[in-house]
């Protein structure tokens, strides 16, 4: 039977291993994935737009094993007493279509999404990256600042959000954990001096929060925010001054910040930072931006990653999800009232 990890299993498996150790086993998980990119079967996510929101699934395979996420964005959701972000997600095995895991994915994508922020920060930032600025203080940032202190040390932030009662919210969680925190009044204030800055807003709509005079030589841009159709937070102009790394380029073009460019605008598939094939960061003056919009394979492996760190414990039960008659061609008979006769 499959094993099934629930919302109160995973708070306690966060909750016994700490979410900085979490995050550095996860970006192993991570790296190992993206270094076999070719082995994986890839598509866009399949997803189902309204006005109020998306509903996506997102499936891959390495023909070892398959998985898929389901996972909604609905950015009016907090308005009306509902998280933005809800997930949920599985693990099967290729040679008989079984499915062997399942496992709540709205605090996993939290994980996974920072931690792939910061396994992509970890190979193109500046080494001497110091001081991060945010821009959003949604339910992501807390995750994004442990899961950068834990790959790149860094404990300095420059934050703004139009609710300042996000920015209290994020310093009410961090500053307790040692964070030094710095309450920007504006986006041109949060960025002053940065060298990372991460952009993770929520309103479904082409903005453009961060502009090209802000950017100063040398900083690298985690762009989270962009991650569907007509969505984006970037100035175009800031794309053309350094170099893109993204995940897919046949999901990021539709949904991320390059949604803005022309269909042939140059991008480096980040795999191939991880693999030798392309080079990440070619000086100290060089921006970087990395156009995240999550995919597939970052879901595989932390899906993988929560299995192997649960094996053999409370937090993993059975789940009876698999209807599995004694004799696998005679399904009716797990229905039938007939008693067998003789």
């Amino acid at each position: 039977m499959p094993q099934f990890v629930d919302v109160k299993s995973m708070t306690r498996w966060i909750q016994r291993q700490g979410v900085e150790p979490i995050m550095t086993g996860m970006v192993g998980y991570l790296e190992q994935d993206f270094s076999r990119w070719e082995q994986f079967d890839k598509i866009p996510r399949v997803a189902s737009h309204t006005p109020l929101g998306v509903i996506e699934l997102m499936p891959t395979s390495d023909n070892v094993e398959y998985s898929f996420k389901y996972v909604n964005g609905h950015p009016f959701n907090p308005a009306r007493g509902f998280q933005t972000v809800t997930a949920f997600g599985m693990l099967a095995d290729v040679d008989n279509g079984y499915p062997t895991f399942l496992a709540e994915m709205t605090l996993l994508t939290a994980l996974r999404t920072a931690a792939t922020s910061a396994m992509v920060a970890k190979h193109l930032a500046r080494t001497d990256s110091a001081v991060m600025a945010m821009i959003g203080a949604g339910s992501q940032a807390e995750f994004q600042a442990l899961a950068f202190r834990a790959e790149l040390g860094i404990e300095a932030l420059r934050v703004f959000d139009l609710d300042p009662a996000a920015v209290a919210k994020l310093r009410r969680n961090l500053e307790p954990l040692g964070f030094s925190i710095y309450q920007a009044a504006d986006i041109g204030d949060a960025v002053a001096g940065a060298d990372i800055i991460t952009t993770c807003t929520a309103d479904k709509a082409q903005n453009t929060i961060l502009h090209s005079d802000q950017v100063a030589p040398g900083v690298h841009i985690n762009a989270v925010g962009g991650d569907c159709p007509g969505k984006t937070e970037l100035d175009p102009a800031i794309l053309t001054r350094g170099r893109v790394f993204v995940e897919y380029p046949e999901q990021t073009r539709i949904e991320g910040e390059i949604q803005q460019m022309p269909a042939n605008f140059p991008v480096v598939e980040f795999w191939q930072v991880l693999t030798g094939a392309q080079q990440g960061r070619s000086s100290a003056e060089e921006i970087t931006v990395f156009d995240s919009v999550g995919f597939a394979i970052a879901d595989f492996a932390a899906l993988k990653y929560l299995r192997d760190a649960t094996l053999g414990t409370d937090l993993q039960t059975h789940i009876d999800l698999v209807a599995d008659p004694e004799d696998p061609k005679d399904l009716f008979s797990l229905v039938s009232s007939l008693k067998p006769v003789g």
